[in-house]
């Protein structure tokens, strides 16, 4: 009797989304527009205390090494709450995991405004860190569900290409608020752009493809082709058992290296920018944006081109080591020009939009991996651990930072340059072969 009961209820669910009267082509790149908005967001509201850090300071008398130890107490809750998120995005669904996520990022940076020193501050930081790492896990879990696998690089594209337009959007945004209403203002009024995201999101995504109301059953038909339709039914595996599979690593090992170079730009470039070329909080907003640009080309370029590859009859493995093998030898090759080529703020930034390029050229693929290898419930985990892993990563860094800096920004350029081959060499080295784990 359940039995029969369990088939009534699916038959429903299917008469209901195919018989909708009210439906949108194109509905999953609504779905990741909306994730890529909330990306832009994302990094508007982490990236106001970099870009205004010398006004900061100046008013509560903080130093470099404050900046340091809040930055880093951030990408601590930023690292647990990768791992913590994806557990959570896996439990609960994409859905209402962004909207926790989402707001409890947007009123930490609102409680910003009241901070009145280091330990308020790092306070706040965790709490933005913890909202703000549900972004990612989240959205490697929403793309296995909304697009197919020759799909999911260029969506991991659209979404990347969120956080490098957030970091071309916040400079001269937050240098315009800052002008105009001051530091406490300002982190109230890019606070509250997070608590307004969750009004559309709520109202577009009703559900998983198999069940969306509003989905075609042309486009439903086509996303979930090459997808198993019962995957999210079945529980998913054990860190351990994710772990027990060599090709898991790759996706950690790869993050361990790649990611500090993102994170170098976009927590210290602001800093640099004031130490080396004396830059005001309004200077660092006109010239801090620059690169971003590079990494917005480069998030949705690395999609396409791998996503073209499979379509002209590469596997995804060989789609996806070709990209990131290209990509690593742009990012490679920008970091030596930092080192030997600019010599000027105009130089310096120009450059460091080719290392972006590349660096989001390969992170759009590296973070597909998870649900190349895996299906359901277990995507989500690999790509919260992956994150917390790379986070770590960047921790180790910023300790560093401060330290080398107070004698020359060259070192750190050689250190992330050397990191380029690592990461890109741990892809081959544990996944022989990127295909689904049965």
């Amino acid at each position: 009797m359940a039995t029969e009961f369990k088939v009534t209820e699916e038959e429903r669910l299917e008469k209901a989304t195919s018989s909708s009267t009210f439906q949108v082509k194109g509905l999953r790149w609504w779905i990741i527009g909306l994730v890529c908005l909330a990306t832009i967001i994302n990094y508007i509201d982490r990236s106001a205390m970099a870009i205004m850090w010398p006004s900061i300071a100046e008013d509560l008398n903080m130093s470099k090494n404050d900046y340091a130890m809040i930055l880093n107490v951030f990408m601590i809750a930023y690292a647990v709450g990768q791992s913590v998120s994806g557990k959570m995005f896996d439990k609960i669904g994409t859905k209402l995991g962004f909207v926790i996520s989402i707001s409890v990022w947007g009123v930490a940076t609102m409680l910003h405004a009241v901070a009145k020193g280091v330990f308020s501050f790092a306070g706040f930081r965790i709490m933005l860190g913890m909202g703000e790492a549900g972004n990612w896990p989240g959205a490697v879990k929403n793309n296995a569900e909304w697009f197919p696998v020759k799909e999911r690089a260029l969506a991991q594209g659209i979404f990347n290409s969120g956080a490098a337009l957030g970091s071309v959007v916040a400079p001269p945004l937050i240098a315009i608020l800052w002008a105009t209403f001051g530091w406490e203002k300002t982190f109230m009024i890019v606070g509250v752009l997070g608590l307004l995201w969750v009004i559309p999101w709520v109202i577009i995504n009703k559900g998983i493809p198999a069940k969306h109301p509003w989905i075609t059953k042309a486009e439903k038909e086509y996303i979930l082709a090459d997808q198993e339709e019962k995957k999210d039914a079945a529980p998913g595996l054990s860190m351990k058992e994710i772990l027990s599979y060599k090709a898991s690593w790759s996706v950690l090992m790869s993050r361990f290296f790649i990611e500090p170079i993102w994170w170098l730009f976009v927590g210290w470039m602001p800093l640099y920018l004031s130490d080396t070329y004396g830059f005001n909080v309004k200077e660092i907003g006109y010239f801090a944006w620059v690169p971003y640009v590079g990494a917005a080309l480069g998030s949705l370029s690395g999609g396409y081109f791998s996503g073209k590859l499979m379509l002209a009859g590469a596997s995804v493995d060989q789609a996806r080591k070709r990209t990131i093998s290209i990509g690593g030898i742009i990012m490679f090759t920008g970091l030596l020009a930092t080192i030997f080529l600019a010599d000027s703020a105009l130089k310096f930034v120009i450059i460091v939009a080719l290392v972006l390029y590349g660096f989001q050229f390969v992170i759009s693929n590296i973070q597909t991996i998870p649900s190349d290898l895996f299906t359901g419930k277990s995507v989500g985990s690999l790509a919260g651990l992956g994150g917390t892993v790379g986070v770590f990563s960047v921790i180790i860094m910023n300790f560093l930072v401060p330290i080398i800096s107070s004698y020359s920004y060259v070192p750190i350029f050689v250190m992330i340059a050397v990191f380029v081959p690592l990461g890109v060499g741990s892809i081959y080295l544990f996944a022989k072969e990127i295909k689904s784990i049965k």
